[in-house]
Order: structure tokens, then C-alpha cells, then sequence
């Protein structure tokens, strides 16, 4: 017979239960932390010695947020970001350092030896300076200074995501300024760790770097305003960088708009009209828009698997959407951009290979491609994927075309 395995009754259950209900009382956890940090004072290497000690004789996973509190403020924080009065506090805390660089890395070196050596309070630093952030206002301007100094180095480190920014987004805190100022003191320490490739990298990471327009009230959350805010503040980089975004996002949203228009069957003129106003407000050039016009025109179709099918399939749809590619092929280096977007597409899609010359052909006689440009291409401007095959394929067209050029003449 199967014997029955002892269980815990429910009754010794719940005085357990009520046992660490009452347990919790971060005020013994603070006098020891408070009365270590007061011993080692402004020497941050005994700092972080005594945290690392204390670990073990301490209940850090419990009182994570107090921990936190204290090495950044002093003492515990009541909602807001004020000091809970009635506890002893320490002068030997990162709002009362000072405010330069170094002494900041330096504390961004204790916070780092702390998490690395207790991995179990990444997750309760990062809600800390989540919280931090939104507690904003209930700090002076030197102490938020010195926490979005620390939080860039941090950012830089790796020790936080890029995730808590979105704490900034609060709406109190930018109707007021708080975050936009907070936003330059904090991207400038991140940058001057790394650079703003590695900023950006981080920030898309995490689905960051299209929201950092959120940092300004709605009216004015402008690229103009975004630009100009973060320029005179010394962050160029940063403002080209969410230029540069802005026009990704715009291109990639004109890009479906035109798939749609071109799926319901709308008329050429409308699209073309429809372009042209875009263009104009995106301030997006011809060549990028005759590769934007390409991409839609090839993807707005089901490919035959078969290579020897898909070149008809493929020139039977270019023919009827030449009109589209012609009105975008007004200069010569549009002519060029769409070789080019034409090659790196049939290297690409493998089956297409053998169409290039086919396609290129067509789109002379539709008059969307030049001679001048189709020679261009064929003595220099091509790019080396599949060139060899490609110049191959259009090596009598081009001395058709030569020969055209000299009975002129």
C-alpha cells in the first residue's frame, strides 16, 4: 500500500504566513545598512567591500527597495521622493556626493560590483530606477543631475535596460520640462561612455528609439522641435539620429500606404499624385523614392516558383506598372538608383537571375530607362552581386546599343 506523504496542515500554514507578514520591517535592515555606509564614509571601494559583506548576514532579497533607497538618498523614500522621517538616514549617499563625472562612475562601479556579486537584485535595481525617475520632481536639480548622470553610465554598462526610459513619458513630469532636461544630462553621460551607435543600438533594442518624441508635451512633439531642443543642448547626434528615425518611419509607412493603393487597383495618376505630395512633405529625394516605388511594385505580387515562368510573369507586370516607375525616373541618377535596386533584386531572388536582361530591355522600350544610364551602369556603376552574370546577360544589348549610338552619329 502506497503510504501517504506527510502535508503540511493548512493551519501551520497560514501562522507562517502571518509570521513573514509581520517580519517585514525594513527598520533593523536600514540601522545596519546606514550605520555601515556612516563607518565607511566617502571611501566607495569600503563601500562596496561592506555591501559585499553584508550579503550574507542581511536579507537583500527582501529588502531590495530599502537597500536601494539608501545608498541613492540616504534613506528610505516615501511615495513622491521625499525621505520617510521617522528613520535614520546617512549623509554618505549618492544625492549627497558630488556632482562631477568621476565620483559618479565611481558610484555606477559600486552598483555594478553589488548586482554582479547578488544577481537575484537586477530585477529590483531596475524597478528602482524606474521608480527613481518618476519621483522626479521631489528632487533637487543637483540630484537629479547626478542620477541621470549615474542612469547614462549605468545605460552604457549594461546594468539597466534601456526599457526604463519609458518612466520619463509620464506625463507630469514632461508637461513640466522635467524629462526633456533630465533626458540631455542623462544621454550625454551615455554617449560620453559609448557612442551613439551604441545608444542606438540599445534604444532599438527594447522599441525605444521611435519614442523618444514622447520625452515633449503632444504639441510639441515635432521632429523640428525634437531637433532643435537637443541641438542647442550640445546633442546633435542625438537629434540626427531621431531625424534619421523619423524618415525610416515615414518611408516605411509610404511604402504600405502604396502597396494598398496598388493592391485596391487605384489609377497611376492618383498614386503618382498621391507620391509627390509625400515627397514633398517627408522631404524624401527621387532616388529614394524610385527604390521605395521598386520595392512596392515587386511586392505587390505572388512570384511563379518556376524560373522559367517567372520571367514572363515578371515582365507581363513591369509592363503595366512602367508608367509608375517612369514618373520617378526623371534624372539620370534615379535612372541608376533603379538599375541597381534591379540587380541587387534578381541576385537576391535567386529564380530572377536569368530576367535581368529581360527586365532592363523593357523598361527601355516603356522609355523608363536611358541608354546613358543603362551604359553607365554596364561600365561602372554597377555593384559586384552577381556581376559577372548580369554584364554577361547584357553584353549584346549593350553593343546593340553602341552601334545604335555610332549610325547616329
Amino acid at each position: 500500500m502506497n503510504q501517504q506523504k506527510p502535508t503540511l496542515t493548512g493551519q501551520r500554514f497560514k501562522t507562517r504566513k502571518r509570521d513573514e507578514k509581520e517580519r517585514f520591517d525594513p527598520s533593523q535592515f536600514q540601522e545596519s545598512i546606514v550605520q555601515g555606509l556612516n563607518q565607511t564614509g566617502t571611501d566607495l571601494e569600503a563601500v562596496a567591500k561592506f555591501l559585499d559583506a553584508s550579503g550574507a548576514k542581511l536579507d537583500y532579497r527582501r529588502y531590495a527597495e530599502t537597500l536601494f533607497d539608501i545608498l541613492v538618498a540616504g534613506g528610505m523614500l516615501a511615495p513622491g521622493g521625499t525621505l520617510s522621517d521617522d528613520m535614520t538616514r546617512t549623509e554618505f549617499c549618492l544625492f549627497k556626493a558630488q556632482e562631477d563625472l568621476e565620483t559618479m562612475q565611481a558610484y555606477a562601479q559600486v552598483f555594478n560590483k553589488l548586482i554582479r556579486r547578488y544577481k537575484y537584485l537586477e530585477k529590483g535595481f531596475e524597478d528602482e530606477i524606474k521608480k527613481l525617475l518618476l519621483f522626479l520632481k521631489g528632487f533637487t536639480e543637483s540630484e537629479r543631475n547626478k542620477l541621470a548622470m549615474l542612469t547614462g553610465i549605468l545605460l552604457a554598462n549594461g546594468n539597466i535596460s534601456a526599457s526604463i526610459l519609458s518612466s520619463l513619458f509620464n506625463e507630469n513630469l514632461v508637461k513640466e520640462g522635467v524629462s526633456a532636461a533630465f533626458a540631455v544630462k542623462l544621454f550625454k553621460s551615455w554617449i560620453n561612455e559609448k557612442d551613439i551607435n551604441s545608444v542606438a543600438a540599445s534604444l532599438r533594442k527594447v522599441g525605444m528609439d521611435n519614442r523618444l518624441m514622447e520625452l515633449f508635451p503632444a504639441n510639441k512633439r515635432s521632429c523640428e522641435h525634437f531637433s532643435k531642443y537637443f541641438t542647442d543642448a550640445g546633442l546633435k547626434e542625438l537629434s540626427d539620429f531621431a531625424r534619421n528615425q523619423q524618415s525610416i518611419g515615414a518611408r516605411k509607412e509610404l511604402q504600405k500606404e502604396l502597396q494598398e493603393q496598388m493592391s485596391r487597383g487605384d489609377a497611376f495618376k492618383d498614386i503618382i499624385a498621391y507620391v509627390k505630395e509625400e515627397m514633398k512633405k517627408s522631404n524624401i529625394s527621387e532616388q529614394t523614392m524610385i527604390g521605395i516605388v521598386w520595392s512596392s511594385v515587386m511586392s505587390s505580387v505572388e512570384w511563379n516558383k518556376k524560373e522559367e515562368l517567372v520571367t514572363e510573369q515578371a515582365i507581363k507586370h513591369l509592363k503595366q506598372y512602367s508608367p509608375l516607375l517612369k514618373a520617378f525616373t526623371s534624372q539620370g541618377l534615379s535612372e541608376l538608383t533603379l538599375l541597381l535596386k534591379i540587380q541587387e533584386y534578381c541576385y537576391d531572388n535567386i529564380h530572377f537571375m536569368k530576367a535581368f536582361q529581360k527586365i532592363v530591355v523593357l523598361l527601355y522600350k516603356a522609355d523608363v530607362l536611358s541608354e546613358e544610364a543603362i551604359l553607365k551602369w554596364y561600365t561602372d556603376a554597377h555593384v559586384a552581386k552577381g556581376k559577372s552574370v548580369f554584364l554577361e546577360q547584357m553584353k549584346k544589348f549593350v553593343e546593340w546599343l553602341k552601334n545604335a549610338e555610332e549610325g547616329e552619329n
